[in-house]
C-alpha cells in the first residue's frame, strides 16, 4: 500500500509522464505537496496501477518504454502561423518514414505541407517498420475577435419573465430581449447562463452549472407557443386549461413573489408538448427534423434514451438495472426499441430547442447586434446525467472536480462533477469536446467558458476524500485551445474565457495570445503588485469582457449599501465579526468611489445612500468601465434595476434560493420583461453605456 505522505521520486515521476501534479501552489509564494494517497488514486482513474512500490515501480517502466518507442503522439497540433514546413512533430520522425494522411475533406496525402485547416488522421511508417497513427490539429493562430467595442447585458434567463412566458423566462423572452436591447439601446450582446440540459426528475437540481448533458440544450426553455404545430392542436380544451396553469404559475412569481419553480414549468410544458407531437409534421418540417436526427447522429440517440429511461427507471444511471448501465449493452438496445416512441420524443425536443436557439440569434443579429446572444459552457456534467452515461469511457470513475485549498477557501471545493480523461480524449484527437463546441457555435455569437482554466488542468478529488486530498490533472491545453480556435473560427464566434479567482502562471498569456478574451470584474480589479489600490482604467487589459458584477457576486446595489454583508451574516457566512466585515466591506467601496470622484464620473456624493445617490453610483461604476480598453463591457441586468438580491451564494445550498429568483426592483418586487424594458432607471443606465460607446 502507498505510504502516506508525499510521493517518493519513482511515483512522482511516474505521475509526471501522465500529468498528474505532485503539488501545488496556492499563493505566489508557497507550494504544497500533494498527498501520495491523492497521486495514486488520480493515476488509478487513468488506468494506471502505483497502489504500490512495486506497481508503481513496474508502471514507470512500461511508461517510459512506450514514449520511447512511440513515432508520434495521439494528437499533434499544427498552427498556420508557426514558421517551417509543416508541423513540428512530424518533422522529427526518422528519415525515411512514410506518411499517409487523410483529410477531414476525404482528401488523402503522402506530404504534410500545405494543409488545410481541420482534423486530419495521420498514418506513418517508418523504416524499422514501427507504425504510428494520430490525429492532426491544423488550427489559425487566433480566434475570431469582438468586431468592434460594444457593451451588452448578462441575465440569467430563467430569471427573465415576461407576461407570456410560464413561470419562467424562455427563449421567446430571449429572442424579445436581444431585439429590444439591439434596437433601442445599442446593445452589442446579451449572455445568458448555461442552456444545457439538467437532470430528469424531481427535484430537479437547479443549478444551471450541473447539467445532464452540454451537447443538447433544455426544453424547459421552449416557448410553446411558439412551436408551429401548437396551432393545429385540435384539444382546445385542454389547450386552454393548461394556458390557464401557465397563467398562474406566471403570476405566482411576478405578482405574488414565489420562487421560480422550474419542475412545476417543465411539468406544464411537457403536457402541453405532447399535445402538440400529436399534430403531424409538414412535409417541409418533417424533412427538416430528419436533417437534424442525420446530423446529431449517435450522440442525440444516447442523449434521448437516456431521457427515456430515466422517465422509467430514475435519473441516477448508477442506481438503474446492470444491463442498462452500459449504453452499448444489448439490455440497452432491446430498451430503446421498446421506448422508442419516447425516444423520439426527447429528440424532437432537441430540434425544436436547437431551433428556438438559433432564431433568438437570428433576432438579435437582425436587430443590429454584432454578436448576439453569448452561450455559457459549464465546466463539467452531473455525474448521474446523460453525458456521464453516454460517454463513461472519457470519464475518469471515482473522481470528481473541485478547487484546491487557498485564501478564500481553506477547505477546497468539491463542485460534484466527473473530469475527463485527458488520455481518451487525446486518443479521439478530443473527439468529444470537438462535437461539443460545434453544437454551441451553431447559435452563439460568441461562447463564454466557465473556468477556462480547466483546459489547462483540473483539480481531482477521490470520491469520498476532502478536496484537501485532491491533486491538479493536465490537460492538452494546445489541442484544447487549436480546437476552440478552428470551431469558434467557423462560426465567426468569440470566445470569453472566465478567468477569476487563482490562475496558474502563463495560462492568461497563453489565452490571450490565442484571441480568448478574459474576464475582468471591477471590485477584482486592484494593483495587487502595489499596494492593492484600484487599478486605474488605462491599465485595464483590453482583450476582456468588464463588468461590475456576475451571477456568483453581490449585485452592485448590495455592494455599494453593504447590503451583501448584511445577508451573508443572517446566513452565518462571515468569517469575521460583523462590524469588522461592515468595516472592511465599506472601506472597499469607499476607495473605489473616491477614484470614480477624482476622475470626475461621479459627482455630489456624500453620506447615505439614497436611492438616487445609489443610481448615480451605479451609472458610474459603468463610465468607469467604458474608460478601460476593454472590447467588450458587460452590464448586469438585474442592476439596471437595483435588485439586491444575487442569484447565487457560493457556500449555501437550501439556506439561500439559488438559481430561483427572478429580476426584481430594490424593493425586493419582481419585475417583468415588460416593466423592465419600460424602467426609467434601467434606460437612463443604458443610456450612459450608449453614449460612452
Amino acid at each position: 500500500m502507498t505510504a502516506p505522505g508525499p510521493p517518493d521520486e519513482e511515483l512522482s515521476r511516474l505521475a509526471g509522464l501522465h500529468g498528474v501534479a505532485t503539488s501545488y501552489s496556492p499563493s505566489p509564494d508557497r507550494t504544497v505537496a500533494a498527498s501520495a494517497t491523492a497521486v495514486v488514486a488520480a493515476l488509478a482513474a487513468l488506468g494506471v496501477d502505483a497502489s504500490t512500490p512495486e506497481a508503481a515501480s513496474s508502471a514507470l517502466a512500461a511508461r517510459e518504454s512506450e514514449l520511447r518507442e512511440r513515432l508520434l503522439p495521439p494528437t499533434v497540433v499544427h498552427w498556420t502561423d508557426t514558421p517551417g514546413e509543416g508541423p513540428a512533430a512530424l518533422a522529427t520522425l526518422p528519415p525515411g518514414t512514410r506518411l499517409r494522411i487523410e483529410t477531414e475533406h476525404g482528401e488523402t496525402l503522402t506530404s504534410a505541407e500545405p494543409l488545410p485547416a481541420g482534423v486530419h488522421r495521420v498514418m506513418a511508417t517508418a523504416p524499422d517498420g514501427r507504425t504510428a497513427e494520430t490525429h492532426l490539429i491544423v488550427a489559425p493562430a487566433r480566434l475570431p475577435s469582438p468586431p468592434g467595442r460594444s457593451y451588452g447585458l448578462l441575465v440569467q434567463l430563467y430569471s427573465l419573465l415576461s407576461r407570456r412566458s410560464w413561470g419562467m423566462g424562455d427563449l421567446g423572452d430571449l429572442a424579445e430581449l436581444a431585439a429590444w436591447a439591439g434596437r433601442t439601446a445599442g446593445a452589442g450582446f446579451v449572455q445568458v447562463n448555461p442552456l444545457h440540459a439538467a437532470v430528469l426528475g424531481a427535484p430537479t437540481d437547479p443549478s444551471p452549472y450541473r447539467p445532464s448533458s452540454r451537447r443538447f440544450p433544455d426544453p424547459v426553455h421552449l416557448r410553446v407557443e411558439s412551436v408551429p404545430e401548437f396551432a393545429y392542436v385540435t384539444d382546445h380544451e385542454r389547450v386552454h386549461a393548461l394556458l390557464e396553469r401557465a397563467q398562474r404559475l406566471r403570476a405566482a412569481v411576478l405578482d405574488k413573489g414565489a420562487l421560480i419553480d422550474r419542475d412545476a414549468v417543465w411539468e406544464l410544458k411537457r403536457k402541453a408538448l405532447e399535445l402538440v407531437r400529436d399534430v403531424p409534421l409538414g412535409p417541409g418540417r418533417q424533412a427538416d427534423y430528419a436533417d437534424f436526427l442525420a446530423r446529431e447522429g449517435q450522440a442525440l440517440e444516447d442523449h434521448a434514451t437516456w431521457c427515456a429511461l430515466a422517465e422509467v427507471h430514475g435519473s441516477d444511471w448508477h442506481r438503474w438495472p446492470a444491463g442498462l448501465r452500459d449504453p452499448r449493452s444489448p439490455a440497452v438496445a432491446r430498451a430503446r426499441t421498446e421506448l422508442m416512441d419516447r425516444v423520439d420524443f426527447h429528440s424532437w425536443l432537441a430540434w425544436l430547442t436547437d431551433a428556438q436557439l438559433t432564431a433568438a440569434q437570428r433576432a438579435a443579429r437582425e436587430a443590429g447586434m454584432p454578436v448576439g446572444i453569448v452561450h455559457d459552457l459549464a465546466v463539467g456534467v452531473h455525474p448521474a446525467g446523460a453525458d456521464a452515461w453516454a460517454q463513461q469511457e472519457y470519464f475518469a470513475a471515482g473522481m470528481s472536480v473541485g478547487a484546491p485549498p487557498d485564501a478564500f477557501n481553506a477547505h477546497g471545493q468539491d463542485w460534484g462533477l466527473p473530469p475527463w480523461r485527458p488520455d481518451r480524449l487525446a486518443a479521439t484527437g478530443h473527439a468529444p469536446y470537438r462535437r461539443l463546441l460545434r453544437a454551441l457555435f451553431r447559435y452563439a455569437g460568441a461562447l463564454r467558458i466557465d473556468h477556462v482554466m480547466g483546459l489547462f488542468r483540473l483539480w481531482w478529488v477521490p470520491q469520498g476524500q476532502p478536496p484537501t486530498e485532491g491533486t491538479y490533472v493536465r490537460y492538452d491545453a494546445e489541442a484544447m485551445l487549436a480546437l476552440l480556435a478552428l470551431e469558434a473560427s467557423r462560426a465567426g464566434a468569440v470566445v470569453i474565457g472566465e478567468d477569476l479567482g487563482t490562475v496558474e502562471p502563463g495560462v492568461r498569456e497563453t489565452l490571450e495570445r490565442r484571441g480568448v478574451l478574459g474576464t475582468s470584474v471591477l471590485w477584482f480589479e486592484r494593483d495587487w503588485e502595489g499596494e492593492g489600490h484600484p487599478l486605474p482604467p488605462a491599465r485595464w487589459r483590453a482583450d476582456c469582457l468588464a463588468t461590475a458584477t456576475t451571477h456568483d457576486l453581490p449585485s452592485t446595489a448590495a455592494r455599494l449599501t453593504g447590503e451583501h454583508v448584511e445577508l451573508r451574516d443572517r446566513l452565518g457566512l462571515l468569517t469575521q465579526p460583523l462590524e469588522e466585515e461592515r468595516a472592511a466591506a465599506a472601506a472597499d467601496t469607499a476607495e473605489w468611489l473616491a477614484l470614480l470622484t477624482r476622475l470626475g464620473l461621479l459627482q455630489g456624493t456624500a453620506g447615505g445612500h439614497s436611492p438616487a445617490t445609489e443610481e448615480a453610483e451605479i451609472q458610474a461604476v459603468h463610465r468607469f468601465l467604458l474608460r478601460t480598453p476593454a472590447r467588450m463591457i458587460g452590464v448586469w441586468l438585474p442592476d439596471g434595476v437595483g435588485d439586491r438580491r444575487p442569484q447565487n451564494l457560493p457556500g449555501t445550498w437550501d439556506q439561500y434560493p439559488n438559481w430561483r429568483l427572478p429580476i426584481a426592483d430594490t424593493e425586493g418586487r419582481p419585475v417583468s420583461l415588460e416593466e423592465l424594458t419600460a424602467s426609467p432607471r434601467l434606460h437612463a443606465l443604458l443610456e450612459v453605456l450608449r453614449e460612452g460607446r
